[in-house]
């Protein structure tokens, strides 16, 4: 259940300091239990923005064993994953609904570039790179958070089946090593990474107001220049109708001869 839990031990930085954190822009790996204990603040709630201790995360990639395959709707799949950290979590497939799939544009019925959703009659079958995902099956998962009734589900935007004991091995033995090695104490910033961030983001302030400055600048420019010619058109036009005039006034002089 998603509760804000008090972070007196830790700071939570200000929003413009995530990128600096190990976890904001990538793949985090963590275990079904790492995802349910993962928190929100209230100031960050609608963003989709979790917490493990003052780490911001957004993405998750998972490995484990699919326990249970629901077909929730002609939307929704869902894949339940077990990988024996004592908490499960349900992994979402986002399919293509009948009215916007076109199997001639797209190699996927699902959001998913290899990941199908087969429905036929006495047939639901869930296939990843064109093989069976079957109970007992293990996939790696790289995934968005969001919750479901008050549980924390994962929408999948990349998938493999893991093929062997080997690598299943070695995919948690790296989720293990991350942990320990960064989730394991807290996030802190020195004051001079700190001060290199405010540093970065006026520097990009300055970049975007200069670039604000020129465009307006440059579109002041194109707006003289299109005056400038619409008024030397005019003026074009002007001095041909009037020598259309004088000819014809010419030509009708001559005519009354």
């Amino acid at each position: 259940m998603s509760t804000h839990q008090s972070a007196a031990k830790y700071r939570i930085y200000p929003a413009y300091c995530f990128t600096a954190s190990p976890t904001y822009n990538v793949w985090v790996k963590l275990t079904a239990a790492d995802v349910q204990a993962l928190r929100t603040e209230p100031q960050y709630r609608s963003q989709h923005i979790y917490f493990n201790l003052n780490y911001p995360i957004r993405y998750v990639c998972i490995v484990g064993t699919v326990v249970a395959i629901d077909d929730i709707n002609l939307k929704y799949t869902v894949l339940t994953i077990d990988d024996g950290s004592g908490a499960t979590v349900e992994v979402k497939i986002v399919r293509l609904t009948p009215d916007i799939y076109n199997s001639v544009e797209s190699p996927s019925n699902t959001t998913i570039g290899n990941v199908n959703v087969i429905v036929r009659t006495g047939c639901f079958e869930v296939t990843v790179d064109h093989q069976q995902v079957d109970i007992g099956s293990v996939i790696k998962a790289k995934c968005t958070i969001s919750e479901f009734r008050g549980m924390k589900q994962l929408e999948i935007k990349r998938v493999w089946i893991v093929p062997t004991t080997n690598e299943e091995v070695q995919a948690w033995a790296e989720t293990a090593a991350f942990k320990r090695e960064v989730l394991s104490k807290p996030w802190h910033l020195t004051s001079a990474e700190h001060k290199k961030i405010k540093k970065e983001i006026k520097r990009e302030r300055r970049k975007n107001q200069e670039y604000e400055r020129l465009k307006v600048e440059h579109e002041a420019r194109r707006g003289e220049q299109k005056k400038a010619w619409e008024e030397y058109m005019e003026k074009r036009e002007a001095r041909l109708e009037a020598r259309r005039r004088k000819e014809e006034v010419m030509m009708n002089a001559g005519a009354l001869i």
